[in-house]
Protein backbone atom coordinates (compact mmCIF):
# COMPACT_ATOMS: atom_id res chain seq x y z
CA UNK A 1 0.00 0.00 0.00
CA UNK A 2 1.26 3.51 -0.73
CA UNK A 3 2.38 5.67 2.13
CA UNK A 4 0.69 8.96 2.80
CA UNK A 5 1.84 11.56 0.30
CA UNK A 6 3.42 14.48 2.12
CA UNK A 7 6.15 15.46 -0.34
CA UNK A 8 6.41 19.13 -1.17
CA UNK A 9 4.55 20.25 -4.25
CA UNK A 10 6.66 21.42 -7.17
CA UNK A 11 5.74 24.89 -8.41
CA UNK A 12 6.61 26.59 -11.70
CA UNK A 13 6.43 30.40 -11.56
CA UNK A 14 5.74 32.42 -14.71
CA UNK A 15 6.99 36.03 -14.79
CA UNK A 16 7.41 38.88 -17.26
CA UNK A 17 9.54 41.34 -15.33
CA UNK A 18 11.34 41.93 -12.03
CA UNK A 19 9.77 38.91 -10.38
CA UNK A 20 9.36 40.32 -6.88
CA UNK A 21 6.37 38.09 -6.17
CA UNK A 22 8.33 35.18 -7.59
CA UNK A 23 11.14 35.96 -5.15
CA UNK A 24 8.66 36.06 -2.27
CA UNK A 25 7.33 32.64 -3.30
CA UNK A 26 10.81 31.21 -3.77
CA UNK A 27 12.17 32.27 -0.38
CA UNK A 28 8.99 31.32 1.48
CA UNK A 29 9.16 27.91 -0.18
CA UNK A 30 12.56 27.37 1.40
CA UNK A 31 11.34 27.93 4.95
CA UNK A 32 11.08 24.85 7.18
CA UNK A 33 7.72 23.16 6.84
CA UNK A 34 6.79 24.76 3.53
CA UNK A 35 4.47 22.48 1.52
CA UNK A 36 5.93 23.62 -1.80
CA UNK A 37 9.18 24.44 -3.57
CA UNK A 38 9.81 26.55 -6.67
CA UNK A 39 11.42 24.32 -9.29
CA UNK A 40 11.20 26.56 -12.36
CA UNK A 41 10.98 30.23 -13.23
CA UNK A 42 9.81 30.80 -16.81
CA UNK A 43 9.29 34.00 -18.74
CA UNK A 44 8.07 35.36 -22.06
CA UNK A 45 10.92 37.90 -21.87
CA UNK A 46 14.49 36.54 -21.97
CA UNK A 47 15.67 39.82 -20.41
CA UNK A 48 13.31 39.69 -17.43
CA UNK A 49 15.18 40.64 -14.26
CA UNK A 50 13.60 37.86 -12.27
CA UNK A 51 15.34 35.22 -14.35
CA UNK A 52 18.75 36.38 -13.12
CA UNK A 53 17.57 36.25 -9.52
CA UNK A 54 16.31 32.70 -10.02
CA UNK A 55 19.56 31.58 -11.64
CA UNK A 56 21.53 33.04 -8.77
CA UNK A 57 19.44 30.95 -6.38
CA UNK A 58 20.06 27.78 -8.35
CA UNK A 59 16.51 27.53 -9.73
CA UNK A 60 16.01 26.26 -13.27
CA UNK A 61 14.84 28.88 -15.75
CA UNK A 62 13.21 28.96 -19.16
CA UNK A 63 12.67 31.93 -21.44
CA UNK A 64 10.99 32.28 -24.80
CA UNK A 65 10.06 35.62 -26.37
CA UNK A 66 6.46 35.62 -27.55
CA UNK A 67 6.79 38.21 -30.31
CA UNK A 68 6.19 36.75 -33.74
CA UNK A 69 4.80 33.48 -32.39
CA UNK A 70 1.19 32.28 -32.46
CA UNK A 71 -0.20 32.36 -28.93
CA UNK A 72 -0.86 28.61 -28.95
CA UNK A 73 2.73 27.83 -29.94
CA UNK A 74 4.18 30.05 -27.23
CA UNK A 75 1.85 28.62 -24.60
CA UNK A 76 2.87 25.11 -25.66
CA UNK A 77 6.54 25.89 -25.04
CA UNK A 78 5.87 27.46 -21.66
CA UNK A 79 3.65 24.58 -20.63
CA UNK A 80 6.20 22.00 -21.76
CA UNK A 81 8.85 23.70 -19.64
CA UNK A 82 6.57 23.35 -16.60
CA UNK A 83 5.88 19.70 -17.43
CA UNK A 84 9.58 18.96 -17.93
CA UNK A 85 10.30 20.49 -14.52
CA UNK A 86 7.77 18.13 -12.95
CA UNK A 87 5.56 20.99 -11.80
CA UNK A 88 2.41 20.10 -9.88
CA UNK A 89 1.07 23.63 -10.21
CA UNK A 90 1.82 26.96 -11.85
CA UNK A 91 1.90 30.33 -10.10
CA UNK A 92 1.55 33.36 -12.35
CA UNK A 93 3.46 36.25 -10.80
CA UNK A 94 3.38 39.31 -12.99
CA UNK A 95 3.04 37.21 -16.14
CA UNK A 96 1.63 39.65 -18.67
CA UNK A 97 0.13 37.20 -21.11
CA UNK A 98 -3.43 35.93 -21.50
CA UNK A 99 -3.25 32.16 -21.71
CA UNK A 100 -5.15 30.09 -24.26
CA UNK A 101 -8.29 28.24 -23.10
CA UNK A 102 -6.67 24.85 -23.69
CA UNK A 103 -3.74 25.67 -21.43
CA UNK A 104 -6.08 26.95 -18.73
CA UNK A 105 -8.30 23.87 -18.97
CA UNK A 106 -5.39 21.44 -18.63
CA UNK A 107 -4.23 23.17 -15.44
CA UNK A 108 -7.67 23.76 -13.96
CA UNK A 109 -7.36 23.94 -10.19
CA UNK A 110 -3.55 23.90 -10.45
CA UNK A 111 -2.80 27.41 -11.72
CA UNK A 112 -2.95 30.51 -9.50
CA UNK A 113 -2.52 34.20 -10.20
CA UNK A 114 -2.20 37.37 -8.11
CA UNK A 115 -4.02 40.53 -9.15
CA UNK A 116 -3.49 44.04 -7.68
CA UNK A 117 -7.07 44.78 -6.69
CA UNK A 118 -9.77 43.46 -4.40
CA UNK A 119 -11.48 41.29 -6.98
CA UNK A 120 -14.10 41.28 -8.33
CA UNK A 121 -13.35 45.02 -8.32
CA UNK A 122 -11.14 46.27 -11.14
CA UNK A 123 -10.08 43.28 -13.22
CA UNK A 124 -7.57 44.11 -15.92
CA UNK A 125 -5.13 47.03 -15.90
CA UNK A 126 -4.72 50.40 -14.12
CA UNK A 127 -6.27 49.00 -10.96
CA UNK A 128 -4.77 51.54 -8.55
CA UNK A 129 -5.82 54.56 -10.59
CA UNK A 130 -9.34 53.17 -10.88
CA UNK A 131 -9.60 52.55 -7.13
CA UNK A 132 -8.42 56.09 -6.33
CA UNK A 133 -10.77 57.63 -8.91
CA UNK A 134 -13.70 55.71 -7.42
CA UNK A 135 -13.00 57.15 -3.99
CA UNK A 136 -12.47 53.72 -2.43
CA UNK A 137 -11.24 53.54 1.15
CA UNK A 138 -9.05 50.55 0.43
CA UNK A 139 -7.26 48.82 -2.40
CA UNK A 140 -5.32 45.59 -2.21
CA UNK A 141 -4.51 42.30 -3.88
CA UNK A 142 -6.28 39.01 -4.58
CA UNK A 143 -4.87 35.55 -5.22
CA UNK A 144 -7.24 33.53 -7.38
CA UNK A 145 -7.44 30.41 -9.48
CA UNK A 146 -6.97 31.00 -13.19
CA UNK A 147 -10.09 30.52 -15.29
CA UNK A 148 -11.21 31.24 -18.84
CA UNK A 149 -12.53 34.64 -17.78
CA UNK A 150 -9.77 37.15 -17.07
CA UNK A 151 -9.20 37.72 -13.33
CA UNK A 152 -12.50 36.01 -12.46
CA UNK A 153 -11.39 32.64 -11.09
CA UNK A 154 -12.24 31.59 -7.53
CA UNK A 155 -10.66 34.00 -5.03
CA UNK A 156 -8.46 32.18 -2.52
CA UNK A 157 -7.29 35.13 -0.43
CA UNK A 158 -7.20 38.92 -0.28
CA UNK A 159 -5.12 41.61 1.44
CA UNK A 160 -6.46 45.13 1.98
CA UNK A 161 -4.33 48.28 1.83
CA UNK A 162 -5.73 51.64 2.95
CA UNK A 163 -5.90 54.39 0.35
CA UNK A 164 -4.53 57.67 1.71
CA UNK A 165 -5.92 61.07 0.70
CA UNK A 166 -2.64 62.00 -1.01
CA UNK A 167 -2.07 58.65 -2.77
CA UNK A 168 -1.05 58.45 -6.39
CA UNK A 169 -1.29 55.22 -8.39
CA UNK A 170 2.48 54.84 -7.92
CA UNK A 171 2.52 55.34 -4.15
CA UNK A 172 -0.45 53.01 -3.69
CA UNK A 173 1.11 50.38 -5.94
CA UNK A 174 4.26 50.35 -3.80
CA UNK A 175 2.31 49.49 -0.64
CA UNK A 176 0.08 46.98 -2.39
CA UNK A 177 3.20 45.24 -3.64
CA UNK A 178 4.39 44.78 -0.05
CA UNK A 179 1.03 43.23 0.79
CA UNK A 180 1.29 40.95 -2.24
CA UNK A 181 4.61 39.57 -1.01
CA UNK A 182 2.95 38.57 2.27
CA UNK A 183 -0.24 37.28 0.71
CA UNK A 184 0.89 35.11 -2.20
CA UNK A 185 3.18 32.67 -0.34
CA UNK A 186 0.63 32.20 2.45
CA UNK A 187 -2.28 31.56 0.08
CA UNK A 188 -0.25 29.23 -2.14
CA UNK A 189 0.92 27.24 0.89
CA UNK A 190 -2.61 27.01 2.27
CA UNK A 191 -4.05 25.96 -1.08
CA UNK A 192 -1.48 23.23 -1.54
CA UNK A 193 -1.74 22.05 2.07
CA UNK A 194 -5.49 21.68 2.02
CA UNK A 195 -5.13 18.77 -0.42
CA UNK A 196 -3.94 16.76 2.58
CA UNK A 197 -6.77 17.85 4.88
CA UNK A 198 -9.41 15.11 5.19
CA UNK A 199 -12.36 17.47 5.78
CA UNK A 200 -11.59 19.49 2.67
CA UNK A 201 -11.10 16.39 0.53
CA UNK A 202 -14.32 14.90 1.88
CA UNK A 203 -16.19 18.07 0.98
CA UNK A 204 -14.90 17.97 -2.58
CA UNK A 205 -15.79 14.28 -3.00
CA UNK A 206 -19.20 14.76 -1.36
CA UNK A 207 -20.10 17.61 -3.71
CA UNK A 208 -19.27 15.53 -6.76
CA UNK A 209 -20.93 12.35 -5.53
CA UNK A 210 -24.20 14.07 -4.61
CA UNK A 211 -24.30 15.75 -8.03
CA UNK A 212 -25.07 12.34 -9.54
CA UNK A 213 -28.71 11.38 -9.97
CA UNK A 214 -30.66 9.98 -7.02
CA UNK A 215 -27.72 9.61 -4.68
CA UNK A 216 -27.76 9.71 -0.89
CA UNK A 217 -24.93 9.79 1.61
CA UNK A 218 -25.01 7.13 4.31
CA UNK A 219 -22.16 6.11 6.64
CA UNK A 220 -20.89 2.54 6.44
CA UNK A 221 -18.77 1.16 9.29
CA UNK A 222 -18.13 4.74 10.39
CA UNK A 223 -16.92 5.95 6.98
CA UNK A 224 -18.81 8.31 4.65
CA UNK A 225 -20.36 6.42 1.76
CA UNK A 226 -22.62 7.17 -1.19
CA UNK A 227 -25.30 4.92 -2.60
CA UNK A 228 -28.26 5.04 -4.89
CA UNK A 229 -31.36 6.19 -3.07
CA UNK A 230 -34.19 4.00 -1.84
CA UNK A 231 -34.53 0.73 0.00
CA UNK A 232 -32.72 -1.20 -2.70
CA UNK A 233 -29.93 1.38 -3.00
CA UNK A 234 -26.39 0.10 -3.47
CA UNK A 235 -23.09 1.69 -2.46
CA UNK A 236 -20.79 2.89 -5.21
CA UNK A 237 -18.18 4.92 -3.28
CA UNK A 238 -16.61 5.29 0.15
CA UNK A 239 -14.30 7.95 1.61
CA UNK A 240 -11.40 6.40 3.47
CA UNK A 241 -8.90 7.90 5.91
CA UNK A 242 -6.08 5.47 6.68
CA UNK A 243 -8.35 2.53 5.95
CA UNK A 244 -7.24 -0.70 7.67
CA UNK A 245 -3.56 0.17 7.90
CA UNK A 246 -3.22 2.32 4.78
CA UNK A 247 -1.65 5.72 5.40
CA UNK A 248 -3.51 7.36 2.51
CA UNK A 249 -6.71 9.35 2.22
CA UNK A 250 -8.55 7.61 -0.58
CA UNK A 251 -11.77 7.19 -2.53
CA UNK A 252 -12.95 3.60 -2.84
CA UNK A 253 -14.82 2.79 -6.06
CA UNK A 254 -15.94 -0.24 -8.04
CA UNK A 255 -13.94 -1.59 -10.97
CA UNK A 256 -14.93 -4.13 -13.59
CA UNK A 257 -13.47 -6.90 -11.44
CA UNK A 258 -10.23 -8.26 -9.97
CA UNK A 259 -8.41 -8.27 -13.31
CA UNK A 260 -9.00 -4.59 -13.94
CA UNK A 261 -8.22 -3.82 -10.32
CA UNK A 262 -4.84 -5.54 -10.60
CA UNK A 263 -4.12 -3.84 -13.92
CA UNK A 264 -4.80 -0.37 -12.47
CA UNK A 265 -2.58 -0.99 -9.47
CA UNK A 266 0.23 -2.39 -11.59
CA UNK A 267 0.07 0.53 -14.05
CA UNK A 268 0.12 3.28 -11.40
CA UNK A 269 0.77 2.10 -7.82
CA UNK A 270 1.16 5.71 -6.60
CA UNK A 271 -2.46 6.38 -7.54
CA UNK A 272 -4.27 3.06 -6.97
CA UNK A 273 -4.07 0.37 -4.30
CA UNK A 274 -6.09 -2.65 -3.19
CA UNK A 275 -8.22 -1.70 -0.20
CA UNK A 276 -8.59 -4.12 2.68
CA UNK A 277 -11.96 -5.89 2.86
CA UNK A 278 -13.39 -4.23 -0.26
CA UNK A 279 -10.51 -5.29 -2.49
CA UNK A 280 -11.67 -8.87 -2.63
CA UNK A 281 -14.80 -7.69 -4.45
CA UNK A 282 -12.85 -5.81 -7.10
CA UNK A 283 -12.99 -2.37 -5.54
CA UNK A 284 -9.97 -0.10 -5.92
CA UNK A 285 -8.71 2.79 -3.79
CA UNK A 286 -7.82 6.07 -5.51
CA UNK A 287 -5.31 8.11 -3.48
CA UNK A 288 -6.53 11.65 -2.88
CA UNK A 289 -3.77 13.22 -0.75
CA UNK A 290 -1.11 13.40 -3.42
CA UNK A 291 0.45 16.17 -5.48
CA UNK A 292 -1.08 16.61 -8.89
CA UNK A 293 -4.47 15.12 -8.03
CA UNK A 294 -6.82 15.64 -10.97
CA UNK A 295 -10.44 16.04 -9.94
CA UNK A 296 -11.53 15.02 -13.42
CA UNK A 297 -10.16 11.56 -12.60
CA UNK A 298 -12.15 11.49 -9.36
CA UNK A 299 -15.30 12.54 -11.22
CA UNK A 300 -14.73 9.84 -13.84
CA UNK A 301 -14.48 7.08 -11.24
CA UNK A 302 -17.42 8.33 -9.21
CA UNK A 303 -19.67 8.35 -12.28
CA UNK A 304 -18.40 5.03 -13.55
CA UNK A 305 -18.88 3.37 -10.18
CA UNK A 306 -22.34 4.93 -9.88
CA UNK A 307 -23.28 3.59 -13.30
CA UNK A 308 -22.38 0.08 -12.14
CA UNK A 309 -25.14 0.12 -9.49
CA UNK A 310 -27.67 2.76 -10.65
CA UNK A 311 -31.06 1.70 -12.01
CA UNK A 312 -31.22 1.19 -15.73
CA UNK A 313 -33.75 4.02 -16.10
CA UNK A 314 -31.03 6.45 -14.94
CA UNK A 315 -28.18 5.13 -17.06
CA UNK A 316 -29.68 4.12 -20.40
CA UNK A 317 -29.52 7.65 -21.86
CA UNK A 318 -25.90 8.02 -20.74
CA UNK A 319 -25.03 4.65 -22.21
CA UNK A 320 -26.64 5.60 -25.52
CA UNK A 321 -24.73 8.89 -25.61
CA UNK A 322 -21.45 7.02 -25.10
CA UNK A 323 -22.04 5.08 -28.30
CA UNK A 324 -21.81 8.27 -30.39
Amino acid sequence: MPEQHRDTARVAVFISGAGTNMAALLYAGRQPGSPYEVVLVASNDPEAEGLELARGEGVATFAQAHKGMPREDHDALMEQAAVDAGADCIALAGYMRILTPGFVARWKGRMLNIHPSLLPLYPGLETHARAIAAGDAAAGATVHLVSDELDMGEALGRAEVAIRPDDTPESLAARVRLAEHQLYPRVLANYISRSGVPDWLLGEVRRRALALAEVEERPSHGAPGWRTAGRSGKYFAYFSVQHHGSQAIALLVKTGGPEEQESLIASDPEVFFRPAFYGASGWVALVLDRPGLEWEQVEYWLERSWRAVAPRRLTHLLDAADEF
